[in-house]
C-alpha cells in the first residue's frame, strides 16, 4: 500500500504523514515511527509518498497528510483493510453413507472481512440449498462463515468429490477450496456371461458371474432353478464350469451375490439343443434379455447327409 500526498504551494515547509492514532510516520524524509513496514518512497517540497508492507487489520483507519503553513493545511485518506479468508475446512463426514440416505456436510472459513461467500459443488455441478451463517471473530473485525449442505446420495455418487469453495473481494479471480471424496454403500448387482458365447454340445462352457456393489460382494452362490447342479460342473468362486456340455445341462442357473447391504440374484437360461447352444441371460439392469435360436435340419435329395442350418 502506498500513500501519496502532493501540494502546489509548499511555502518552504515539509509535508507530514500521520497514522489513525495521530502518530507521525514521516516528516519530510525523516522517519518518526520505528516500524520497518513503513518506508519512504519519495520526499520533495511538493510530494511525500510512503509505503506500508504486510498490511494488517490494525492499519485500517484515517491517515492525515499535513503541511505546516499559516494556517496548517491537511488532507485525509481513509484506508480500508480487507480480511483474507482462511482455507476452508469440511467437517461432518466421518464414515461411508448408505445409498438413499442424506449426506450432511459443513464448511467453515474464518478471518474474512467482509464476510466471505461459500459455494458447494458435487463434481462440476453446483449444489443449491446451502444454509450460511456468519459470526464475528474475537478481534471484532473479521468474520467466521459456516455453510451447511445436505443432499440425498445414490450409488452413482460413490467416489464423487464434494467441494467447498470460498470467494472474496480480497482474492479477485481466485478461490480457496477444500474437497471431500464420498464413499457410498450400495446394494449389489450382477450379470452372467458365457465363455464362449455360443459353444457347441460337447464343448467346455464357463459361466462367469460379474458382481458390483460397495462393499464389493465376496459371497457367490451358484444354484439351479428347480433342481440340483449337475454333478459334472465345477464351481470356482464366481465361475461355473461345464467340462462337456450335453442336453441334460439345459436349465436356468442362478448366481446369488451378497454384501452387507443386501443380496442380488442373476439368472442365465441354457438350452442345449442338438449341436448348438441357445441361451437367455437375465438379472442385469444393463443387459437386456437375449435369445438365440438355431434350427438344424437333416435331409436332402437321395438320402444325402447334407445338413442345412436356418438362423432365426
Amino acid at each position: 500500500m502506498t500513500l501519496t500526498c502532493t501540494v502546489e504551494d509548499h511555502e518552504d515547509s515539509s509535508l507530514q504523514w500521520s497514522n489513525p492514532a495521530q502518530q507521525t510516520l514521516y516528516f519530510g524524509e525523516k522517519r518518526a515511527l520505528r516500524d520497518n513496514r513503513i518506508q519512504l518512497v519519495k520526499s520533495t517540497k511538493n510530494e511525500l509518498s510512503i509505503s506500508i508492507s504486510n498490511v494488517a487489520l490494525s492499519d485500517e483507519g484515517e491517515y492525515t497528510c499535513s503541511i505546516f503553513t499559516m494556517p496548517v493545511r491537511t488532507a485525509k485518506a481513509m484506508v480500508t483493510v480487507l480480511g483474507v479468508p482462511q482455507e476452508p475446512q469440511i467437517t461432518g463426514y466421518d464414515k461411508p453413507i448408505k445409498e438413499n440416505q442424506e449426506a450432511e456436510l459443513r464448511c467453515t472459513t474464518s478471518g474474512s472481512k467482509p464476510a466471505a461467500n461459500i459455494r458447494w459443488y458435487k463434481g462440476p455441478e453446483e449444489l443449491g440449498g446451502a444454509r450460511n451463517s456468519e459470526t464475528k471473530d474475537a478481534n471484532g473485525k473479521t468474520f467466521t462463515v459456516v455453510s451447511f449442505i445436505n443432499f440425498p446420495v445414490t450409488k452413482v455418487d460413490d467416489q464423487v468429490e464434494i467441494t467447498c469453495t470460498v470467494g472474496h473481494e480480497s482474492m479477485p479471480n481466485t478461490f480457496k477450496s477444500s474437497s471431500q471424496k464420498l464413499q457410498v454403500l450400495y446394494h449389489p448387482s450382477a450379470k452372467i456371461e458365457s465363455r464362449p458365447n455360443l459353444p457347441r454340445e460337447g464343448d467346455r462352457l464357463q459361466l462367469q458371474c460379474d458382481a458390483y456393489g460397495n462393499p464389493e460382494p465376496v459371497k457367490y452362490t451358484w444354484l439351479r432353478k428347480h433342481g440340483e447342479l449337475p454333478t459334472t460342473v465345477v464351481t470356482d468362486h464366481n465361475s461355473l464350469v461345464f467340462q462337456n456340455l450335453n442336453k441334460s445341462d439345459s436349465g436356468t442357473y442362478m448366481c446369488q451375490v451378497a454384501n452387507l447391504m443386501g443380496e442380488y440374484t442373476a439368472e442365465y437360461k441354457l438350452d442345449v439343443n442338438g449341436t448348438y447352444l441357445t441361451h437367455e441371460a437375465k438379472g442385469s439392469d444393463d443387459a437386456p434379455d437375449a435369445d438365440t435360436a438355431i434350427i438344424n435340419a437333416e435331409g436332402g435329395q437321395g438320402g444325402s447327409d447334407d445338413k442345412k442350418e436356418y438362423f432365426i
